[in-house]
Formats: C-alpha cells, structure tokens, sequence
C-alpha cells in the first residue's frame, strides 16, 4: 500500500511512519485477510495488475539496492505496471542506471524517472513528505465523488505524484484536492485516463456518473523555481494512455 523506499539508513523509521499513512496501491493485509480482499476488490487494476505490482516494487528495490548501496536514496512506485521512480541519486549517469535497472524488470511497461541528482533529503523532509501524502489520500477519501482506491499517492520533496486509472473528472478534481493540502508545492499527473464507459464495462462504479462536468481548475500559481512547466517536456504516454504532467 506504501511506496517502497530503498537505501539510507533511515529506511527502517520511513517505512515504520509510511505504515501509519492512508495508501492507495496494491493489498498489505490491514486488519486481516478480509480487510486486504475488499481492497483487491475495490481496486481499478486487474488482480494480475496488483500482484505484478507488488512483485515489481519489491524486485525493483532488491536491485537497486544491490547497485547502488547507500549511495542513493530511490523510491519506487508502480500501478498497472508503469513504474515511478522518486528520490535522490548522485550522478545523472546513476539516474540513468536506475531507470535501466528497473525498465529491466519482467512486466514492467514503462518508467517515469523523476529521480533528483542531488544530496539525498533529511529525516525530516521524508517525514513532512509521508505526513502530506496523509494530508491528500484522507482528502480523497473524505470527497465523497471520488474512490479513494483508485489514486496512488507519492511525495518527494513537497511534490505530491499521483497515480490512477481515473476519469478526465476525476483527474481534474483529484489534483484540484491535491494542490490545495498545505505543504504541496507541485502536483504531477501520472494517470492513464478512461472514459466512464470504459471503467463501468471493466466492472467498475465511477462515482458521480458520466454526465458530470469537470471539476473547475482554480488559478494555477506561479511554478516552483526547482521545474517550470513546460508542456514540451511532458513525458509521452506509455501503453495505457498514462502521461507525467507537472500541474504546479
């Protein structure tokens, strides 16, 4: 349910604090095998999805960690099989070979690489990261046209990554939560985008109907310093429509 963090000794304490938080990936067992079934149920992805997912994240990280130690911190994040990978690495040229180590694993479709060459972050940023990524999945949940299940949620550094395989609505309104949580500098969209009809034949209820208008986008202020957005550089869609799209 939580990204996978890889590297540094502060994996432990991250993962101990990532437990705690609302997640929206593949089934951990919370509260018993029930719980983690009406999870899978709930779940946009296919069961096969889920599973590869999981298997991905931890094979993924495994490797990572055997080729680069504690020399970077990388995170690794993957729904329906397109991978995200967030963190902190020393050299472009390890950047690089992360994304080839992992677009390496079986079944993985494609990698969006967003990893920072830069120093890897503090305890403390980590910790505001895991406290945001809270913050937006309880919002999710809280909105009541809206399945919570059906986003993933990562944040790196105040950059709030969403995940899903949403509707053109439910994209719009999930960012608009998003980007108003307080500690979010920027939201980026990973989303392979479906039509109602789509996700209803694929068994799914798509809360708000296929009538309803798309969420209205507040002013967009101005970019974070560290990206600017530019439309030139968006990552082309991989396989299932899914595109990287820096809201803010």
């Amino acid at each position: 349910m939580t990204r996978k963090t890889f590297s540094l000794p502060v994996a432990s304490l991250a993962a101990a604090l990532l437990a705690s938080t609302l997640a929206g990936c593949a089934p951990l067992v919370i509260g018993g095998a029930a719980a983690g079934a009406a999870i899978m149920m709930n779940d946009r992805r296919s069961s096969g999805a889920q599973i590869d997912d999981e298997t991905i994240e931890m094979r993924a990280g495994s490797r990572l960690t055997e080729a680069f130690g504690e020399r970077a911190h990388v995170n690794v994040a993957s729904y329906n099989r397109q991978v995200l990978l967030t963190g902190e690495v020393p050299s472009e040229a390890a950047k690089q070979q992360a994304e080839q180590i992992v677009s390496r694993v079986d079944t993985v479709r494609s990698v969006v690489n967003e990893l920072a060459v830069m120093p890897p972050t503090s305890l403390t940023q980590r910790s505001s990261d895991v406290f945001v990524t809270g913050k937006v999945r309880a919002s999710f949940v809280d909105a009541a046209d809206l399945q919570a299940q059906a986003f993933r949620v990562v944040t790196e550094r105040g950059t709030v990554y969403l995940m899903g395989r949403v509707t053109p609505r439910e994209a719009e309104r999930g960012t608009n939560i998003a980007r108003q949580i307080p500690g979010v500098q920027r939201v980026v969209r990973i989303f392979e985008i479906m039509s109602p009809e789509e996700l209803r034949q694929a068994g799914v209820s798509v809360p708000g109907g296929s009538t309803a208008a798309p969420a209205t986008v507040a002013p967009t202020p101005a970019p974070a310093p560290a990206r600017p957005v530019d439309p030139a550089s968006e990552i082309p869609p991989a396989g299932g429509g899914a595109i990287a799209t820096p809201v803010r």
